[in-house]
């Protein structure tokens, strides 16, 4: 399988310094957008071909376009860091490349190669590395690479065309407010994912299937929800678009994987992290009882949400049918805080990358 070369054709007309700047500030989470974006296309009998960096814009579907259709989409989300030293770097694009190819695996299209996949994002940070933000904050450049069916036609098959984007986004805090905790409806009757389906799989319709609990959980106070298994619906899986972590005085736990949860890049770095702090960092199924009477008893000392866009973010305040419990009295507990200070600094530069994380673009 040939790798394709992205040709540089630039915009023209890219945002002004002072348009650019205006937009940086404040800039929330996807709601702008950076000058450039970058395209591969890949065809039945011939593979990936055509790599570009282009200027960002529209793009145009035929209305019988396979994926309009049939769902056949995956993307990935990963970020850039300005360092110190005013170089840029990506944290573990490699990770995101090997999970891009898990997904395309499942919903049966063509697996971008890894130095593909690391040579469109390097291609269109290089270009647009004005809109990563300077050091010495939380901002970044968030890059969302994506793939989908292309094919026109009505036929419920795998696609015979695919086309591979990655577009960005500066990035502030997921949940504005700093490091406040968030609340947590959690979900015993609605699934996101069940044995066997796409859990593990980083695609649309995973999230789709998450909108109507998260409506629910908003109109039960709750900014987020969890979901349970879909068996016994009693086993804690994951948020609507974060893995979640236990702590346990100098113990943090995670659910075990289980087919139907997404494999985080945060969520793996941490178990490393967390032992990199003196903390043992395990892999464990917990019921939602167990998560009740645990929290209520005092043993289960912090919860918290990870993922590439929040980072980590504390849970405060739990909601089930049945119950109503705070955790840490409902602030930012001191383990969290500790842990969310070690990954930052890692990918911000300012401590040892003891595990070469940090893809560094110069």
């Amino acid at each position: 399988m040939t790798t394709p070369t992205i040709e540089l054709k630039p915009s023209s007309t890219p945002l002004s310094d002072a348009e650019r700047a205006a937009r940086m500030v404040n800039p929330g989470f996807g709601r702008h957008f950076t000058d450039h974006m970058v395209t591969i296309r890949w065809t039945e009998g011939r593979g990936w071909h055509d790599g570009q960096l282009v200027p960002y814009g529209p793009l145009s579907l035929d209305p019988a376009t396979n994926v309009l259709h049939y769902a056949q989409e995956i993307f990935e989300g990963l970020k850039a860091y300005r360092q110190p030293d005013d170089t840029v770097a990506i944290f573990r694009p490699d990770q995101n490349a090997l999970r891009f190819q898990r997904s395309a695996r499942r919903l049966a299209m063509p697996e971008l190669p890894v130095e593909t996949f690391l040579e469109a994002c390097d291609a269109l940070v290089q270009q647009d590395r004005a809109w990563v933000p300077a050091h010495g904050g939380e901002e970044s450049l968030y890059l969302r690479p994506f793939m989908i069916a292309t094919e026109v036609g009505l036929g419920v098959k795998p696609a015979n065309e695919y086309l591979f984007l990655v577009i960005a986004s500066p990035a502030g805090a997921y949940f504005p407010g700093g490091v406040k905790p968030v609340s947590i409806w959690l979900s015993e009757d609605r699934v996101r994912a069940v044995p066997g389906g796409m859990g593990d799989a980083k695609t649309g319709g995973n999230y789709a299937a998450s909108l109507l609990a998260q409506a629910e959980a908003a109109a039960k106070g709750c900014d987020q929800v969890c979901y349970l298994d879909a068996v016994e619906h009693k086993w804690v899986e994951e948020l609507g678009g974060m893995n979640l972590y236990f702590v346990y005085g100098d113990k943090i736990v995670t659910p075990t994987l289980s087919g139907s949860i997404l494999e985080g890049v945060t969520r793996d770095s941490l178990l490393a992290v967390a032992r990199d702090l003196g903390l043992e960092s395990v892999e464990a199924r917990v019921s939602i009882d167990q998560w009740q009477r645990d929290a209520e008893d005092g043993s289960l000392t912090e919860v918290f949400a990870c993922g590439t866009a929040a980072v980590i973010t504390p849970v405060g305040t739990v909601k089930r049918s049945s119950a109503e419990w705070k955790q840490s009295g409902g602030e930012p507990g001191e383990v969290t805080l500790r842990l969310r200070r070690a990954l930052l600094d890692i990918q911000r530069g300012v401590t040892e990358d003891r595990h070469g994380w940090m893809h560094s673009l110069g």
